[in-house]
């Protein structure tokens, strides 16, 4: 039988699966003033460390990608363990949207303009370097601009539905 066609599993059937993947909570953060936005992320990766690139899923039907689209630069930052809040806010979660979900945390911006979760335990500036479509996602492949380091500050992680810390 060829991939041609075998069908594919339901998309409700692979949802359910992959809450069996634990994830590490990541922020993605564009845009500025009242056009800011951003979206949790639990496919953060590292892509080369030479040059220095990350790798991230992002939903095209998600508010925040025509910024991430047009602006060419983001935020991308690890959460740590104290950020569940800060998660919630940009799943969502209460309905916030927009620049709402900035609010209750403290941000830096960068010199590229990029706005940084002050606290986070890892933070980076990236420039756009590639959007790849498949499917409902575009692979963003950022390129590492900027990074800033806050060493034991746990993680947040996301494993089948709900929010878990890890801590050292």
């Amino acid at each position: 039988m060829t991939k041609q066609n075998h069908p594919a599993p339901p998309p409700e059937a692979f949802k359910s699966a992959m809450r069996g993947l634990v994830g590490a909570c990541s922020l993605i953060t564009v845009g500025q003033g009242e056009a800011a936005n951003g979206l949790v992320v639990t496919t953060g990766i590292s892509l080369s460390a030479d040059p220095p690139m990350i790798l991230a899923c992002v939903n095209r039907a998600s508010s925040c990608w025509p910024l991430l689209a047009r602006e060419r630069v983001f935020g991308w930052q690890a959460l740590g363990a104290a950020h569940q809040p800060v998660a919630e806010r940009f799943s969502g979660k209460g309905g916030l949207q927009g620049a709402a979900r900035y609010a209750g945390a403290d941000w830096v911006t960068t010199d590229t303009g990029v706005r940084l979760l002050a606290d986070a335990p890892l933070a980076f500036a990236c420039a756009v370097e590639d959007l790849i479509d498949r499917g409902t996602h575009s692979i963003v492949i950022g390129r590492v601009l900027q990074i800033t380091t806050r060493p034991d500050s746990g993680a947040l992680l996301y494993w089948d539905g709900q929010y878990r810390v890890l801590t050292n």
